[in-house]
């Protein structure tokens, strides 16, 4: 068998994997009310129109961070 290297450290992986959580729950968050036929102003909450968008921002933006990490040998 040969002995191949995997590029990304356990590190990485691990941030992946925190980044790929933080991600699901900012759209988790911004899967709101169905409106239905009724107009629902809930709708505009911060919850779906603010805190959940900034949420996955920082998940992608933790994404390519754990992606580019280098760890110190």
């Amino acid at each position: 068998m040969s002995n191949k290297r995997f590029s990304l450290s356990k590190v990485n992986l691990i941030l992946i994997a925190v980044s790929v959580f933080i991600i699901v729950l900012g759209f988790l968050l911004m899967s709101g009310v169905s409106s239905g036929d009724v107009y629902n102003p809930d709708i505009f909450a911060p919850r779906y129109i603010t805190v959940g968008p900034m949420i996955s921002l920082a998940g992608f933006v933790l994404m390519i961070v754990a992606i580019l990490y280098k760890p110190k040998k």
